[in-house]
């Protein structure tokens, strides 16, 4: 998911919030000088980056009319108005990340193709400065969406946000990209997703198929959302800690070690957050297999002396960066559980989530077990969420339009693993796939090895 998919250092890396602005990190390249943009109120040059044009776009709370109310969602463009390839929407993931701040450190990353496309960012519904603020959650959280929040954080969030907590769904936000594009005068909307934000560009592209140019696809999850047990990514753990332990030379076995942990332990969802952040930090998670090796033969200092590590250094996050309640809202709208959709009553629940665990097998969950697949915190915070009217999700098979499409991955994302990206590919008419070697989550943002990039510049100039 992002965060621990979700986490702002997955796509933005540090972000800044002084006096009420944001800061992006520096540029690599400066885009060319700002265009104007209609449908787009209080249009002015970004306060902290003059070089782009920055204003508000006004949506409806609710887009299907019943609720009254509207929200005003932060949008910035570079220059290039009359741009020959149109416009680039790149989307952040989570959910819960703001696009603006990020503006000028993307326009960087994407600057050999910002002389044929005009870069569009938003503040996605609930984000940025007109975050969904649950300050428990988020102190529990932080960017993680795997971190066990106390009940007491989720109960006080759901209250707090009320009724239109329904309001902040994927489908939401797709319908306020397609009134962005309108404001933007475009016919059709190149758009770049990374994480959460593939989940958005796919659901834009099957509700809008006459709208989409292309897509790039990078740290893929499917259109349905993110699977609440996470069943790709336990057992993606043990393919990935053993290629970057035959990457560094190390001389144990990660996996077993792993395996041997959380039996003795009983602490998977734990070791699959930091692992999931630490990824952030180093993609060869180079310490890990000697802090499972000690931690499986009874010595667990180093291990607890890591999961305060990836706290500290990954996923504490403000609800600028990633919103918590925003996250939780989208999560527990989009979402399929073992006990079906938050329009569920909340008092079979618990039961249905038991059922579940006690069918998994240990081929589903090894290196971990049934507990942690259904004790991650995402999961829990929908658990207990009250219970709302949810929209539909795409069928899981249904095709995405036929447009090219570029799927990006790194073989060290234990966030989105590569199974995800291959069973999104057999929905598109003709992939394109690019896997990384040595590269974690977001790949065009964080990779050292640059055939990632340089993949999505050759996809987006052809």
């Amino acid at each position: 998911m992002t965060s621990t998919r979700g986490r702002i250092a997955a796509l933005l890396g540090a972000v800044a919030m002084v006096a009420g602005a944001t800061v992006a990190t520096p540029a690599v390249a400066a885009p060319a000088a700002p265009g104007r943009h209609d449908g787009i109120s209080g249009q002015a040059p970004c306060p902290e980056a003059p070089e782009f044009i920055c204003g508000t776009l006004t949506v409806p709370l609710d887009h299907g009319g019943a609720t009254p109310g509207t929200l005003g969602l932060e949008v910035a463009v570079t220059g290039n108005s009359r741009a020959p390839k149109g416009d680039l929407l790149f989307l952040t993931g989570g959910p819960g990340q703001p696009g603006v701040p990020a503006i000028r450190r993307i326009a960087g990353k994407l600057a050999p193709v910002l002389k044929d496309y005009r870069l569009v960012m938003f503040d996605q519904r609930g984000t940025g400065r007109g975050a969904l603020r649950c300050p428990g959650l988020q102190e529990d959280m932080g960017s993680s969406d795997l971190a066990v929040p106390r009940k007491r954080s989720i109960a006080d969030c759901a209250a707090a946000l009320g009724p239109n907590a329904r309001y902040y769904s994927t489908a939401d936000t797709v319908a306020d990209i397609d009134l962005l594009r309108r404001a933007l005068g475009a016919r059709r909307l190149t758009i770049d997703g990374v994480s959460y934000g593939t989940i958005v560009a796919e659901r834009y592209a099957l509700a809008h198929p006459a709208h989409v140019a292309r897509l790039v696809l990078d740290s893929v999850a499917p259109p349905q959302g993110f699977d609440p047990l996470d069943l790709a990514a336990l057992p993606a753990t043990a393919r990935i800690l053993r290629a970057a332990c035959q990457a560094t030379g190390c001389t144990t076995d990660p996996a077993a070690d792993l395996a041997a942990t959380v039996r003795k332990y009983g602490n998977g969802a734990q070791i699959l957050s930091a692992l999931t952040g630490y990824e952030f930090i180093d993609p060869d998670y180079g310490a890990v297999p000697e802090i499972l090796h000690e931690a499986a033969a009874g010595r667990p200092a180093k291990l607890l002396e890591f999961f305060d590590l990836v706290h500290r250094e990954v996923d504490s996050a403000s609800a600028e960066e990633l919103s918590q309640g925003l996250h939780s809202a989208t999560l527990c709208a989009d979402s399929r559980f073992p006990w079906g959709t938050t329009d569920t009553p909340v008092a079979g629940r618990a039961a249905a989530l038991e059922r579940t665990r006690q069918a998994l097998t240990a081929e589903q969950t090894w290196p971990y077990d049934a507990a942690t697949a259904t004790g991650l915190g995402s999961l829990l915070v929908c658990l207990d969420w009250p219970r709302e009217p949810v929209p539909p999700t795409p069928p899981a098979h249904r095709e995405l339009p036929d447009v090219p499409v570029l799927l990006l991955g790194g073989d060290r994302d234990l966030g989105t693993p590569y199974e995800w990206l291959y069973q999104t590919a057999e929905l598109a008419h003709d992939p394109r796939i690019v896997i990384v070697p040595g590269a974690a989550h977001s790949v065009q943002n964080r990779a050292a090895n640059p055939a990632g990039r340089q993949a999505v510049y050759d996809f987006l100039l052809e």
